[in-house]
């Protein structure tokens, strides 16, 4: 973000706007907010957020085990997506294995 706020500023004011939108019309308690946060900011990999909203939500009364729960329902999450949509590009897998494919790329 420190690139932005350095080469474009105009569009790092606009994300403040838009915190401040969100914290003004929020319509959930801090917890909920900081577990929903925490959770995005688990599956985006953003290392800054997660401590920020790990932190927020103790901060909101949140407990180790509440949080360790919303870290394994975003892994369990995720590896369902995964699952499905590796099945679903796998498709058949007989076909694949023979040959009959195209993926599109380079040889």
């Amino acid at each position: 973000m420190r690139f932005l706020a350095q080469l474009f500023p105009e569009f790092a004011a606009k994300l403040d706007e838009m915190d401040a939108l969100y914290a003004e019309k929020r319509l959930i308690d801090e917890k909920t907010y900081q577990f929903i946060c925490f959770a995005v900011s688990v599956k985006a990999r953003s290392k800054p957020c997660v401590l920020k909203h790990f932190k927020g939500a103790l901060d909101a009364g949140a407990s180790l085990q509440e949080l360790a729960y919303i870290l394994a329902l975003v892994m369990r999450e995720a590896a369902g997506a995964d699952d499905c949509w590796t099945h679903d590009v796998l498709g058949d897998v007989a076909d694949i294995v023979a040959g009959k494919i195209d993926c599109g790329c380079q040889k």
